[in-house]
């Protein structure tokens, strides 16, 4: 965005439009949608905007990097709203949400990297050696549904009992829910498990483990830079232009 508008320039729609690189219904969608504050209005009824919506429509666009449209857009109507600190607020709870992402994370690299060591022990008899999906789904703390997914996915492979057709679930089984359980906590996606679990058993290390939580922490990484970013956008933002006008307070004390 090239953001060269003198002060008390006024600008239509596509002028500000093309300063951003988006549509001209696209700048009168953001202003609906209370991520610009409201413009003045000509006696046609034409929409002007202002230096204000400028460093606006770059806050927003900042946010929406980092946090997400949705997180994005609270913000800035908040703001916008004369609610500065509901603002704060939503930006501080994606940046926890965001360390708690990178906590657990680190968590379960820790967990699976043990796992990953464990040696399989030799197998008791086989009476007490298999377990049934109940047994397994209370062992990990999951839905017995669960791991009837995980196996339609292809993660796993329980045996059938000849007799009874019931699933029975060995050590290397039950070793292959444990770390589907801690992957799925910590937000990985079936496709993305496979590869870890196909890594494991080709080789029995844990380098293709190693490699998608790194890749996993370094996106992380790049979002937080992207939230600074972002929120550094907002500050300027609010540094130079403040809340909307009509703030709650303000109209608090207008009407006592």
């Amino acid at each position: 965005m090239k953001p060269q508008i003198r002060e008390g320039e006024e600008l239509r729609p596509v002028d500000l439009a093309r300063l951003a690189g988006v549509s001209s219904q696209q700048i009168r969608n953001y202003e609906d949608a209370g991520v610009l504050p409201p413009a003045r209005r000509t006696p046609g009824d034409h929409r002007r905007y202002t230096c204000r919506h400028r460093d606006a429509l770059l806050a927003y666009r900042g946010l929406v990097t980092g946090y997400g449209p949705i997180v994005a857009g609270e913000v800035m109507r908040a703001v916008h709203a004369g609610d500065v600190a509901g603002a704060v607020e939503r930006v501080d709870a994606a940046h926890a949400a965001l360390h708690e992402q990178r906590r657990s994370l680190r968590a379960a690299g820790e967990a699976l990297e043990v796992m990953a060591r464990q040696a399989l022990p030799d197998p008791p008899p086989p009476s007490r050696r298999d377990m049934r999906v109940g047994e397994v789904a209370r062992l990990l703390g999951v839905r017995p549904s669960a791991l009837r997914v995980w196996e339609e996915a292809g993660l796993l492979h329980p045996e059938r009992d000849a007799a009874t057709g019931y699933r029975r679930y060995g050590p290397a089984d039950i070793r292959d829910a444990r770390m589907i359980a801690v992957l799925r906590q910590s937000r990985y996606l079936l496709d993305q498990i496979r590869p870890v679990l196909d890594g494991l058993r080709r080789t029995g290390d844990s380098d293709a483990l190693r490699a998608a939580i790194a890749r996993r922490l370094d996106g992380i990484t790049r979002r937080a830079v992207a939230m600074l970013e972002g929120a550094g956008l907002l500050h300027r933002y609010l540094a130079l232009h403040g809340p909307a006008p009509h703030t709650r307070t303000e109209v608090g004390a207008a009407e006592g």
